[in-house]
């Protein structure tokens, strides 16, 4: 039995809390009347200076050759990822941080969704994994849909007021673009196994994607102002913390651990982020929002489950493909030693 990963566990947690900071930090940035296009850019020019030295540094010995379809793929990665925050930070300013945490944990199914009909993935019904990331992708678009557009009686009473249900649709947009995004991203992994120089990248071409748009909707030089404090520490934030420090220990986490140990600790960032809302913004907790929590939750552990079921079977036909291969061996080792003998 293995030791209990303490590092990476803390390390998660950490990571999340970063994740829920960012989301309460851009918030309450857009609430001061700053432009979400603004803070885009911002954050994610930020992140790419932090990026930039430490990138190099890490990857001083080993660093594969830039081409054209790298770059390329880093643009797609930078298209996405501009998108997916656009979408992302526009529905968290119609709604509460607490919606887009929860909403997050539809990532994984609606990979799953873009895998199967881009065929990366098989699709059998009569597998129990199959089954598993079907009905919980199913369970948690269900549960989205309740947290998006059921109320019900409020648990928790406060002076807020949103427009809940277009910022659950473009928290929706959100997590589709985001799940094209971990699906470009993984195909670029494999081809440019440098994680670090592929985010400065990523943060790179959405700084630059953002300015360019921010040129185009935003002509009043104001927008771009960051005098105002609150302003200022959102941005600060979200640079250093929520983009560069979150994506490296998240990193480091995956590493140490894998994929199934790092996805674990996702619905742990509703919890922060509903006690972040209620204490800093006042917001309105109704039961229709907590059912869809829970249910959203519930699919997410089933997707999850059977992924990481998965991952065992390929695990387990590996060693038995191994193993058979090892007990071989001795047999034509002995032939050879014959042969050579009679001769």
């Amino acid at each position: 039995m293995g030791k209990f990963p303490v590092l990476p566990t803390v390390g998660m947690v950490m990571a999340e809390c970063a994740q829920v900071g960012l989301m309460i930090f851009s918030k309450a940035a857009m609430s001061d009347g700053m432009s979400n296009l603004v803070f885009i850019f911002y954050s994610n020019a930020l992140a790419a200076l932090i990026l930039l030295p430490s990138s190099l540094l890490f990857h001083r010995s080993e660093r594969p050759p830039l081409t054209l379809p790298i770059l390329g793929g880093f643009f797609s990665l930078g298209l996405l990822g501009f998108l997916a925050q656009f979408f992302g930070y526009a529905g968290i300013n119609l709604s509460s941080p607490t919606l887009g945490t929860a909403m997050l944990n539809l990532v994984p199914g609606f990979t799953y969704i873009l895998a199967v009909t881009l065929r990366m993935e098989t699709f059998n019904w009569r597998s129990s994994t199959t089954l598993a990331k079907s009905i919980g992708t199913i369970i948690s678009i269900l549960g989205a849909f309740i947290v998006s557009l059921y109320k019900g009686p409020s648990l928790l009473m406060a002076s807020s007021s949103s427009n809940w249900v277009l910022g659950g649709l473009l928290l929706t947009a959100d997590c589709v673009v985001t799940s094209a995004w971990v699906i470009v991203q993984a195909l670029i992994i494999k081809r440019y196994p440098a994680e670090l120089i592929l985010v400065f990248f990523y943060c790179f071409f959405v700084a630059v994607l953002s300015a360019v748009f921010c040129l185009i909707v935003e002509r009043d030089l104001s927008a771009w102002s960051l005098k105002s404090k609150l302003r200022f520490w959102a941005v600060l934030y979200s640079g250093v913390f929520g983009s560069a420090f979150q994506v490296s220990l998240s990193t480091w986490c995956l590493h140490k651990t894998g994929p199934v140990f790092v996805s674990m600790f996702k619905p742990l960032g509703i919890v922060i982020a509903f006690a972040a809302g209620v204490v800093f913004f006042w917001d309105t907790f109704f039961l229709g929002r907590l059912l869809g929590s829970i249910i959203i939750v519930a699919g997410f552990y089933s997707v999850m489950w059977g992924k990481a079921k998965e991952s065992q079977i390929d695990e387990d036909a590996t060693t038995t493909s191994s193993e058979s291969s090892i007990q071989k061996a001795p047999l034509l080792d002995s032939g050879e030693e014959n042969s050579s003998s009679v001769h």
